[in-house]
C-alpha cells in the first residue's frame, strides 16, 4: 500500500492499541467505500472487534475514516484547525451531527451519519423540491442555537463580535487572500496572470467592501452543498450536516451566500431559497435578516470573487495526472466559468477565450509533465514552433534557445508575466543564453479599436541597425506555434534581477527622464524610416490620423454608439465637419512610436534614462505628434511640459519643428476627443480594464468626456436619465 496516510508513532506494541489502530486504517483505506471528499479521503468502514473495544461500540458499526489528503491543495479558508472541537461545540445544539470518535495527526474517526447524500437523489443544476428547500434553510437557523462560549478560540484579530459585517466581509477577503492565494502563487501565479488575475485583485476587493446593516454573529457551516448534506433513513431529522471543517463565526448572511453558490441551485429557485432563509431566521433570530436585500449580494460577489482560485488550481492540478482532449477541454471549461463568475466583483475586464484559457493551461503544464502523463507527445506540441524567416537567425540566439524560451514559460512565476492589452509578455532565463529573454506572444480575439500599420519586428530592426540613440529591445526572433500564436522573443529591458518588476513613470517623469525621452524622440529622426513604410510622406499626416479616428468611431460597436450619442458625442460625419475646422503645418516626417504611455517606457541607469518598449503602434509622421501624444498619455506637469517642448525644439533642426506652438493644441484636441469614444468603448465592452491604466482611464472617463465635449465645442452632455447621469458625473 506505500506509506501509511496516518502518524507513524501509531506503530507498536503488535498486540497494543496502536497497532489494532494501524490495522483498522490499513483496511479502511483496503476495503473501506470511498466518498467524495476534496481535502480528505472518506472512507465508510465497520468497526473490527479490536477497534470496537478501543471506542466502546459494537463491532460492526460503521464509521467514517477520514484522512487528510496529502496532495490536497490548501485553497479553503479555515477559521478552526481542529474539525473536532467544532463538531464538539455542535453536538449539544445539533444532536445528529457526527461525533469525532477518535483523533490522529492526520486522520479522524467519525460516527456515521446513515442515510444518502442529497447530491445522489438530486444533482448539482437540479431545483431542490419545496420542503427540502424549507428545511435546508431551518438547517442554516438552528446554527444559531449554538452558544459563542461553546466554540473553540477564534484567531487572532478576528472582528468583535458586535453585528459589524463590513468587518466581518473584510476579515473573510484578508484570509482568502492569505490563506488560498499567497500559498499557492509560487506555483499558479504565472497561469493566474496569463489569464488576467492580478495579485492584487483581493486586496482591491476587501478595499472595496461597502458599510453594510449590523447583523448579530453566529456559528456558519459555511460550506454546506449537496454533499455535505445527509438525508437520513429515519427521518427523524429528516436533515443532517456533515463535513464541518470550514465551519467560521460571524455573518449569517456568508452562510445564505456560499449555499446559494456551491448548491448550484437553477437561477429560478434562488429567490425561493432568499425568502425560505429569511423566514426561518425570523423564528430564531429576526435581526439577521435586517439588509438582506441590500447585503447579500457583496457576499455572493466575495464568493464568487474567490472561487476562482480553487477552481481555477484544482482545474489545471488535474491535467497533471490525465491530459487528454476531454480532460482539456472540461478543464478550460471549468477555468472560463470560474473566470466569468469572479469577473464583476475582481474587475478582470474582459474574460479570455476559450482558446486562450486552453493554451494557457497547456503552457502551464508543459515544464511540468512526465512519462507518467497520457500522451507525452503533448509537450513537444506545446512549444512546436514555425520560425519567421523574415526575423534571420541570430548568431547570439539559435533555434534551440526558442524552444527552451518558449518551454521556460509556463514555468514562469507571476511576478515575470506581464499581461498587456494585445500581448502577454513573459521574461524567462534561458540556459546558454547570458542575457534575459520576453517571450511576447499576440493574444488572440482581442478587440483592437486602433489599426496597426507596422511591423514590430521590422521597426526594431530598423532602430538596431540605425544605430540611433534610442533604447529599444532587440528582436532574437519570430513565428508561430502549432496553434497559430504569433510569438516574438526580445531582449528583456528591465532591471537586472529579473524577479523584480520593471519600473515605470506612472505618476509623470522626473526632470532627467524627461530629457532622456526627448533626445530618444529626435533619435528617430535618424532612423530611415523608408525601410519600414516606402510609402510615407503621401499624404498629410494629421489629416490621415483625423481620418482615422473617425473610422474608429464608424466601427464601433452599436452598444458604444448608442450610448456615445446619449451622452451628447458626435457621429462619425458630424465629428468629422468639426475636426476639419482645425489644420496643421507640415513637417519632416520621421519614425514615431505611436503609443508613449507609461507602461511602455521602462525605467533604467544611465543617460536615456528610459527604455522605449511595445512598438507595434509605431507609425511614420510628423514628429510633434509623439511628443504631444505622450503627454496626454502620462501625468505631464506644466514644468516638465514646458521644459520637453524647449529641448525637443533646440535639440531639432526647423524643418521638424516649424509652427509647433500653434498646432501642438490640435493634436492634443484629437487625443482627447480619440480617448472619449475608446475608453467609453472600454466601459461598455469590459476590454482590456485589466490593464492599470485602462481602469484609471475608466475611473476619470467623467473628466474625460467633458473636456472633449468643450474641445468639440459641444454642450455639456444631457442628462434625460437621471440614472445615466450618476453614473458619468
Amino acid at each position: 500500500m506505500g506509506a501509511p496516510p496516518y502518524p507513524s508513532h501509531f506503530r507498536g506494541d503488535p498486540e497494543g492499541p496502536a497497532s489494532v489502530v494501524e490495522d483498522f486504517l490499513e483496511r479502511a483505506v483496503e476495503r473501506g467505500r470511498e466518498t467524495k471528499g476534496h481535502h480528505n479521503r472518506n472512507y465508510v468502514v465497520p468497526l473490527t472487534e479490536g477497534m470496537a473495544r478501543l471506542l466502546g461500540r459494537k463491532a460492526g458499526t460503521s464509521v467514517t475514516v477520514r484522512i487528510r489528503r496529502r496532495d490536497a491543495l490548501p485553497v479553503v479558508i479555515r477559521t478552526w484547525q481542529d474539525e473536532t472541537e467544532i463538531l464538539r461545540a455542535v453536538a449539544g445544539a445539533l444532536s445528529h451531527a457526527p461525533e469525532c470518535l477518535m483523533k490522529g495527526a492526520h486522520f479522524a474517526i467519525h460516527s456515521f451519519v446513515e442515510g444518502v447524500p442529497l447530491s445522489s437523489v438530486c444533482g448539482n443544476g437540479k431545483p431542490v423540491d419545496g420542503l427540502l428547500v424549507e428545511a435546508l434553510a431551518g438547517l442554516l437557523a438552528q446554527m444559531t442555537r449554538v452558544r459563542r462560549g461553546a466554540l473553540p478560540a477564534l484567531p487572532p484579530g478576528w472582528p468583535r463580535d458586535d453585528g459589524d459585517s463590513q468587518s466581518f466581509l473584510r476579515t473573510l477577503v484578508h484570509l482568502a487572500d492569505r490563506q488560498v492565494r499567497r500559498p499557492n502563487w509560487g506555483v499558479f501565479g504565472g497561469l493566474f496572470a496569463a489569464l488576467g488575475v492580478r495579485d492584487d485583485a483581493l486586496d482591491e476587493l476587501a478595499g472595496r467592501i461597502p458599510a453594510m446593516a449590523r447583523r448579530p454573529y453566529s456559528l456558519l457551516h459555511a460550506d454546506l452543498h449537496r454533499d455535505n448534506v445527509i438525508m437520513s433513513y429515519a427521518g427523524d431529522p429528516p436533515l443532517i450536516c456533515v463535513d464541518w471543517e470550514l465551519a467560521t463565526y460571524g455573518d449569517p448572511l456568508h452562510d445564505l451566500a456560499t449555499h446559494l453558490v456551491r448548491m448550484r441551485y437553477p437561477a429560478h429557485q434562488w429567490a425561493e431559497v432568499v425568502d425560505a432563509w429569511a423566514e426561518a431566521m425570523q423564528e430564531v433570530r429576526p435581526a439577521a435578516v435586517d439588509g438582506l436585500a441590500r447585503d447579500l449580494r457583496h457576499y455572493l460577489a466575495f464568493e464568487r470573487a474567490q472561487s476562482v482560485f480553487p477552481d481555477v488550481m484544482r482545474a489545471a492540478r488535474s491535467l497533471e495526472s490525465s491530459l487528454t482532449h476531454t480532460t482539456l477541454d472540461e478543464a478550460t471549461a471549468r477555468v472560463r466559468r470560474a473566470l466569468e463568475a469572479a469577473a464583476a466583483p475582481l474587475r478582470l475586464g474582459s474574460v479570455p477565450g476559450e482558446d486562450e484559457v486552453r493554451r494557457a493551461l497547456l503552457r502551464w503544464l508543459a515544464p511540468r509533465m512526465n512519462e507518467d502523463v497520457t500522451g507525452p507527445a503533448w509537450t513537444a506540441k506545446v512549444i512546436e514552433w514555425r520560425p519567421d524567416r523574415r526575423v534571420p537567425e541570430r548568431p547570439d540566439f539559435p533555434p534551440s534557445a526558442v524552444l527552451e524560451a518558449l518551454l521556460a514559460e509556463g514555468a514562469a512565476p507571476a511576478g515575470r508575466v506581464f499581461k498587456g492589452t494585445a500581448h502577454l509578455n513573459t521574461v524567462v532565463s534561458v540556459p546558454g543564453i547570458d542575457f534575459p529573454v520576453v517571450v511576447r506572444r499576440e493574444l488572440a480575439g482581442v478587440c483592437r479599436r486602433q489599426r496597426r500599420f507596422l511591423s514590430e519586428h521590422a521597426v526594431l530592426r530598423a532602430i538596431e541597425e540605425s544605430s540611433a540613440g534610442v533604447a529599444a529591445p532587440r528582436v532574437l526572433a519570430l513565428g508561430e506555434t502549432y496553434q497559430g500564436d504569433t510569438i516574438a522573443l526580445h531582449t528583456y529591458v528591465g532591471p537586472r534581477d529579473v524577479d523584480r518588476p520593471p519600473g515605470h513613470p506612472v505618476h509623470g517623469l522626473l526632470p532627467h527622464e524627461a530629457d532622456g525621452l526627448v533626445d530618444q524622440l529626435c533619435a528617430l529622426t535618424q532612423v530611415r524610416y523608408q525601410v519600414v513604410d516606402p510609402t510615407a510622406g503621401e499624404c498629410a499626416f494629421h489629416q490621415w490620423l483625423r481620418d482615422q479616428l473617425i473610422s474608429l468611431v464608424r466601427d464601433l460597436p452599436k452598444e458604444s454608439q448608442q450610448l456615445a450619442r446619449h451622452l451628447g458625442l458626435p457621429g462619425a460625419d458630424r465629428l468629422r465637419a468639426i475636426l476639419s475646422r482645425h489644420e496643421v503645418s507640415d513637417r519632416e516626417p520621421a519614425l514615431l512610436h505611436g503609443d508613449l504611455s507609461p507602461r511602455n517606457l521602462v525605467r533604467r541607469d544611465d543617460r536615456l534614462a528610459l527604455t522605449l518598449i511595445d512598438w507595434e503602434m509605431a507609425v511614420v509622421g510628423d514628429p510633434l505628434y509623439d511628443l504631444v501624444r505622450h503627454m496626454h498619455l502620462t501625468p505631464t506637469r506644466p514644468e516638465i511640459r514646458a521644459r520637453m517642448f524647449r529641448r525637443w525644439e533646440h535639440r531639432l533642426p526647423a524643418e521638424y519643428t516649424r509652427d509647433w506652438r500653434r498646432d501642438w493644441p490640435v493634436y492634443r484636441r484629437l487625443e482627447i476627443v480619440r480617448s472619449a469614444y475608446l475608453d467609453l468603448d472600454r466601459l461598455v465592452t469590459g476590454a482590456s480594464l485589466s490593464v492599470p491604466e485602462a481602469r484609471r482611464a475608466a475611473d476619470t472617463y467623467p473628466m474625460t468626456l467633458a473636456a472633449a465635449m468643450a474641445l468639440l465645442g459641444l454642450p455639456a452632455p444631457p442628462r434625460a436619465n437621471p440614472y445615466l447621469a450618476r453614473v458619468f458625473a
